[in-house]
């Protein structure tokens, strides 16, 4: 069983309008069909010059392979804290310790990748933080990386800055949000 295998087995937290639990469901039950409803996490980082850290998914991912996206992403376990859960995936995906987290916000989005028809009903809670560290990232999660400019990307053209592949849909939201943080 490949780790994406294994990684569809594991129990997300479904969630109400208003991101109040409701129940469990695996990961591959959360994003087939319409979707179910569920907690996730979406983390952006940047450096001391302003630049946003970027990671280009691997093609193992279920869902959206290929695209550019934030710094990492994921689910907390039932009874993880999504901060805790953040960092472990930080650690996981980025191979980036010891970053400190905040959460700036929360939004609701659906999607489904036209790749693989799975689709994505989050309720997704956004974190930032700061680190000039390069990743060393799992390349089972992470195909490429990139820091880029965050004003350049707030529109979230179709293609990346260097045309090629597309953004993630829920790159829009958290580059908004996280923005909104860092210049209010």
């Amino acid at each position: 069983m490949s780790r994406s295998d294994h990684r569809e087995d594991l129990l997300v937290v479904t969630v109400d309008e208003r991101g109040a639990a409701v129940g469990t469901c695996t990961v591959a039950e959360a994003h087939t069909g319409f979707g179910v409803r569920h907690r996730a996490f979406s983390v952006l980082l940047r450096d001391s010059e302003g630049r946003v850290l970027l990671q280009r998914r691997a093609e193992a991912k279920t869902r959206y392979f290929g695209v550019w996206a934030n710094t990492c992403c994921g689910h907390p376990a039932p009874g993880e804290a999504v901060v805790a859960a953040a960092a472990r995936r930080l650690t996981e995906e980025m191979g980036l310790r010891g970053v400190r987290l905040t959460e700036v916000g929360a939004f609701v989005y659906h999607a489904v990748d036209a790749a693989t028809s799975r689709a994505e009903y989050e309720f997704d809670h956004v974190l930032v933080g700061q680190s000039d560290d390069d990743p060393t990232p799992d390349p089972l999660e992470v195909a490429d990386w990139c820091r880029s400019d965050l004003s350049l990307l707030l529109g979230c053209p179709e293609q990346a800055a260097d045309g090629e592949g597309q953004y993630a849909p829920w790159l829009g939201p958290v580059m908004r949000l996280s923005y909104e943080y860092w210049y209010r």
